[in-house]
């Protein structure tokens, strides 16, 4: 692996492990950070100085870290793994040259993160500093620590180029920026194909319960829950106790943001994470109104998009085809923060989860838009390069 900190080398590693074990292939990682945690428990190796590369006494040890985890690759693929991840940043060509000279035995792959979203860089941080290492430090100082590490880091990088086998991607996006193959690698379209693809053992999508609007047939807005909306919302977080949910994605709405409240109160360390992303979609001169309304007062409106709903876009607003993008890029935002756990929870709204949902459906588009989304079940979604599964799930 190869990136600054906070660009998804881990998850990417972590991710590729369970793939190519499930395929019978034996991987271990070897993360450089562990070792350092491990070796240093007593020693303030969260501050960035340990990072700085003029501490050449850090500088020594890190480079004595990333030695023994080599040495500890080189002896798993002698005694039958098969493939070694070494799970560390990489930036500088002395530090892959130092590979290379213990490893060249062995075809190696780089494979380069980048990723230069400031809200998912920002956000990444902060589930760095939320870790044990930093539990001496206020939120605050451990952000800001953490930031000086980064810069550190870019100090050194030296970007990957002169390489027989790498990709770089866009870690985000799942996207590969560049590549090149010169030596054969045997997993090459395997990884590669791994890459590209968006994987999730269990992706909970939920509507969020039922709203003030919900009860007037009203579109858009930002109403919050009905009593029957609140107690809606608790018996979810009681269905999901025993799930571990690090993270719930909702829209910037109230409505969604107040469903997962409760959920979150019984995990024992969940964030609520609100992504503009995820916001319904925009009614523009009709928010706020019913249908019914629009069909009295606007009957061009209602016609035209009752013949074409998913092309049709409310004038000044949005419509199906046009919310596609954002809500490709929130999805992508969810997989890339989700880490810590293999629970991926979304509350949504009823057409923002229908887009979702044909993200992993491939359906046609002029079906999209009538995907049944109901308040009281929820869709539990498996999608993997070996397996797709959809399940539409009771909770009360």
């Amino acid at each position: 692996m190869v990136g600054l900190p906070a660009r998804g080398k881990s998850t990417v590693a972590i991710r590729l492990r369970e793939t190519l074990r499930k395929n019978s292939i034996p991987t271990r990682i070897f993360n450089n950070g562990n070792l350092r945690r491990r070796y240093l428990s007593k020693v303030n190796s969260y501050g960035a100085d340990f990072y700085n590369p003029d501490n050449k006494d850090a500088v020594e040890l890190r480079k004595r870290f990333a030695m023994m985890n080599i040495h500890s690759a080189k002896r798993y693929l002698e005694n039958n793994g098969q493939v070694s991840i070494l799970d560390a940043t990489n930036v500088s060509n002395e530090r892959r040259w130092l590979i290379e000279e213990h490893l060249g035995d062995h075809p190696i792959l780089y494979i380069e993160c980048v990723n230069d979203d400031a809200e998912i860089l920002h956000l990444s941080i902060l589930q760095k500093v939320r870790s044990p290492e930093f539990a001496l430090l206020s939120p605050d100082n451990a952000y800001q620590e953490f930031e000086k590490r980064i810069h550190y880091y870019q100090m050194i990088y030296e970007p990957l180029q002169n390489k027989q086998n790498y990709f770089k991607i866009d870690s985000l996006q799942n996207k590969i920026l560049k590549e090149q193959i010169l030596q054969p690698f045997p997993l090459y379209s395997r990884i590669r194909d791994f890459l590209v693809t968006d994987a999730v053992k269990s992706l909970y999508l939920i509507r969020h319960t039922e709203s003030y609007y919900n009860l007037e047939d009203r579109i858009g807005g930002d109403p919050g829950l009905t009593p029957d909306g609140i107690e809606q919302a608790r018996a979810l977080a009681r269905f999901f106790q025993k799930k571990r949910i690090s993270y719930i994605f909702t829209s910037e709405k109230k409505r969604t943001i107040q469903t997962a409240e409760p959920i979150a109160e019984l995990q024992p360390d969940c964030m609520i994470v609100p992504l503009k992303e995820f916001n319904e979609i925009d009614g523009g001169i009709c928010e706020s109104m019913t249908y019914d309304e629009i069909r009295a007062q606007m009957p061009d409106i209602y016609y035209a998009r009752k013949d074409d709903k998913y092309n049709y876009i409310y004038p000044h607003g949005e419509g199906y085809i046009s919310m596609k993008q954002r809500i490709k890029i929130g999805i992508k935002k969810a997989f890339y923060l989700n880490i810590r756990s293999n629970n991926i929870m979304i509350i949504g709204h009823r057409a923002v989860n229908r887009m979702i949902l044909s993200h992993f459906l491939y359906r046609r588009q002029e079906d999209v838009p009538f995907i049944y989304v109901p308040q009281n079940k929820f869709y539990k979604i498996v999608a993997t390069q070996d397996k797709k599964l959809f399940e539409l799930r009771k909770y009360q």
